[in-house]
């Protein structure tokens, strides 16, 4: 019986031993992304990992046969390569190439990573100025929080600043760093998008999860600002309270669906982003309505709205110059949420400027002494007079 016992796990050992020198090649495109112009031709190299059982063929296949062509259209893998193709942009646009080995068992060649974006575009001008743009409105964005805060520090006083917009603020903000956050820095997030979206991209740089933070943190610092300096009688509302609650209930459930494994990690931060965007459809709402309250901008920094606006028109503007460098008006009417996001903001600092430089210019800061509560519910002589 020991015997017997023996052989058989003798004769299991050299089958696993059998099995495990079956290795699977894996054949890649280091590059990733590539980006031409029209009838522009580049290479594109493909690299062998591990030994193949005997030499195969393996076909090339594109996306969009207008976008690009790809030359040849049949490899042979003879090791040890690598091996070049071309690939040539016949129009503006995105296409995407990749190896078909459906000729070779999946258990020899592992092709998955075996794929190359091909953006053709107009004109590499466009693309630096795209680049240039983006910088730009990224700095407005980010200088944007600044002028407030030395607006609250100068007066000590942060009457005329609505306590919804800052509240609603801090939370898009801090939802906004976690769904950055989760996406770039934790593996299984990842993982789990690109087995989703194999072909695709990290749509999170590290300029996004920068100006999360800080913009967190300003915000934050400007409540504190609210606790330090005089505020009068204002307070979070009950309607915004009930709001916060709500996307409080929706972060608690999803997050205790997340941690019972009946909800993706993904899905848990898409869901912190859906917030997002909800906050920054409303939250300028209750600071313009204030405003009107009030008959005045006084505490309300229109250095703030003047860069935020910036931001906003350069980034509807980025998008445009993409879309026409890569004819891909579809990035704008695919996508509404983007680009609608941006301009709905733009059209609120454009109300905000009628109502600082038109509305209410005639009113000044002497005319709300001290900033007193009294300054939140009565309108100032001006405005009575008038």
């Amino acid at each position: 019986m020991c015997h017997c016992k023996i052989i058989s796990t003798f004769f299991i050992a050299i089958v696993c031993c059998g099995v495990s020198t079956v290795k699977t090649a894996d054949l890649h495109i280091l590059d990733h992304d590539v980006s031409i112009l029209v009838n522009e031709t580049q290479n594109v190299e493909l690299v062998l990992e591990g030994k193949l059982q005997k030499p195969v063929e393996v076909k090339l296949e594109t996306q969009h046969k207008d976008v690009v062509r790809a030359n040849p259209s049949i490899i042979g893998l003879n090791p040890p390569g690598p091996w070049l193709f071309e690939v040539t942009g016949l129009k503006p646009g995105l296409s995407l190439v990749y190896i078909n080995s459906n000729s070779t068992p999946s258990s020899e060649l592992n092709t998955i990573q075996a794929f190359v974006r091909v953006t053709v575009q107009h004109s590499y001008v466009l693309e630096y100025i795209s680049l240039t743009v983006g910088w730009i409105y990224f700095a407005a964005w980010s200088v944007s929080f600044y002028p407030q805060i030395y607006h609250n520090w100068e007066r000590k006083s942060v009457v005329g600043l609505n306590f919804d917009f800052m509240a609603l603020n801090l939370l898009g903000f801090t939802l906004y760093a976690v769904f950055n956050f989760g996406l770039y820095f934790v593996p299984e997030i990842e993982k789990e998008y690109f087995e989703r979206h194999p072909t695709g991209t990290n749509p999170v740089q590290m300029n996004d999860i920068v100006f999360a933070v800080h913009a967190t943190f300003a915000t934050l610092f400007t409540i504190i600002q609210c606790f330090c300096y005089e505020s009068g009688a204002q307070r979070v509302s009950t309607t915004a309270r009930s709001i916060l609650f709500l996307f409080f209930l929706i972060i608690t459930t999803t997050l205790g669906l997340t941690l019972f494994e009946k909800l993706a990690w993904l899905d848990f931060i898409y869901y912190c982003s859906y917030i997002k965007l909800t906050i920054t459809l409303i939250k300028y709402i209750p600071q313009a309505y204030m405003n009107y309250q009030r008959k005045s901008t006084v505490g309300w920094s229109i250095g703030n709205v003047i860069l935020d606006f910036t931001g906003g028109i350069l980034s509807m503007a980025q998008m445009l110059v993409n879309a026409f460098n890569y004819d891909d008006l579809q990035s704008i009417i695919g996508d509404p949420v983007k680009f609608g996001l941006g301009l709905f903001s733009v059209v609120f600092d454009v109300f905000f400027i009628v109502q600082h430089y038109c509305l209410y210019r005639d009113i000044s800061y002497e005319l709300l002494p001290g900033d007193s509560t009294e300054a939140i519910t009565q309108p100032s002589s001006t405005a009575e007079s008038e």
